[in-house]
């Protein structure tokens, strides 16, 4: 039942110490201010880092070949090994179970890549249809490399989108039309963007695929490939396959099983677990920073709260003289505790919001470090209400302490 004496009371206490009242509700405001934002702003680098991958088979394994640091049977260091699809089968029969897909690739040296009168230097590399389940590529306009491109091994090109931008026109249409390559015609038959965010797409939209078979004989290299990436099953680690492959591909090309140099790998599940490890620790950090800080609000408002008692220990002995009930003592300190840290709670929780919204607004979801900061509304709520909670049981202890006041002495403190 609302009693407006009693709410009329807490304001005009509340008025007749605004400095007090001010500096409670700080630490209050604060703590969840500071929770929220945390929380808030380490979503957005999270969102940032991440998006950085995109689609990309996070359990990829990337291997090349390079030049070798030391002898082995009779060989001398500084001879780099030639990948074969011979070697694309022996890890076809060897790990057929454990790898998902395989996309061998090979460069094509290119030149400059003409367009009637447009023109301009790309990438041009051979590839295969397994190349759209491992990078974070989406088909635009047209379709990918197929198999019978590679069986035929067809004149056929997919651009990116950057490459599109050079070219043509932007009311130009593109599939269909001929680029011209190191002095031969290849038909465009696609074109495709890359869906991961930042800086980490550049590389992949101003490329050239055609089919890796087509790429193998225009560089006279048939059989011969540059290097290969591979995704594992669902219940495989890359771990568990990267060793033993790399020792079989040492072992057929007559490199030191030490030799850390001839045959590289780059294990993207190890980096992506090491990111996801990263954000956890930031997460932690973020609650225990936030939870510190309400948790130093909380206290401030029993500790302020506390003072109220001691300062209006005589009104209260008045208040219990003329009949007043412990119980209508203790819900007057308590209504004043929970009034000031809801209050403060909620424009906390609502600065906090904003401004994590307007800085959404100011990044969006491009940034290549930080994108789309956002904060769950359950947490949010959640942490106000038990900070409401905690605030109440934080003042029940002065008010426990003014219901049993006893009038007389209460009368005689000066």
């Amino acid at each position: 039942m609302f009693d407006r004496d009693k709410w009329q009371e807490i304001f005009d206490t509340i008025r007749k110490h605004k400095l007090r009242t001010f500096l409670t509700a700080l630490g209050v405001f604060w703590g969840i201010f500071m929770l929220v934002f945390l929380m808030g702003a380490g979503k957005g680098l999270e969102n940032g880092v991440m998006g950085s991958f995109g689609n990309r088979a996070t359990n990829a394994l990337y291997v090349w070949p390079q030049r070798t640091a030391k002898p082995y049977m009779g060989l001398q260091p500084g001879r780099r090994p030639r990948l074969t699809e011979d070697d694309i089968r022996a890890i076809t029969t060897n790990f057929g179970d454990k790898i998902e897909y395989l996309a061998p690739r090979i460069w094509v040296t290119s030149g400059e890549i003409v367009r009637k009168e447009n023109s301009g230097a790309f990438d041009v590399r051979g590839e295969t249809p397994d190349l759209f389940k491992l990078e974070p590529l989406d088909v635009a306009k047209g379709r990918f490399i197929n198999q019978y491109d590679l069986d035929q091994r067809r004149k056929v090109i997919c651009i990116g989108s950057r490459v599109e931008e050079v070219l043509f026109d932007e009311d130009e249409e593109t599939i269909g039309e001929y680029l011209t390559i190191n002095g031969a015609e290849y038909l465009i038959v696609g074109v495709f963007k890359s869906n991961a965010k930042g800086g980490n797409d550049d590389d992949d939209v101003q490329s050239i695929f055609m089919p890796l078979t087509t790429a193998q004989q225009v560089t006279n290299q048939p059989n011969r490939i540059g290097w290969f990436v591979c995704s594992m099953y669902s219940d495989v680690r890359v771990s568990e396959v990267e060793i033993p492959l790399l020792a079989m591909l040492r072992e057929r090309h007559k490199v030191h099983p030490e030799d850390e140099q001839g045959i590289r790998s780059f294990n993207l599940e190890k980096e992506f677990e090491e990111v996801q490890g990263l954000f956890k620790g930031i997460s932690f950090i973020t609650w225990v920073v936030g939870i510190g800080s309400l948790i130093a609000g909380i206290i401030g408002v029993g500790n302020i709260m506390l003072i109220v008692v001691k300062e209006r220990t005589k009104e209260i002995g008045i208040r219990k003289a003329l009949g007043a009930t412990p119980g209508s003592i203790v819900s007057l300190v308590l209504l004043e505790s929970v009034f000031i840290t809801t209050i403060a709670g909620y424009l906390g929780l609502l600065l906090s919001t904003g401004i994590i919204l307007l800085m959404g607004k100011a990044v969006g979801e491009g940034g290549e470090f930080f994108a789309n900061p956002e904060v769950d509304v359950r947490v949010g709520l959640g942490a106000l209400i038990i900070l409401i909670i905690a605030g109440a049981l934080t003042g029940l202890m002065p008010a426990l302490q003014a219901s049993r006041i006893n009038p007389v002495k209460a009368l005689k403190d000066e």
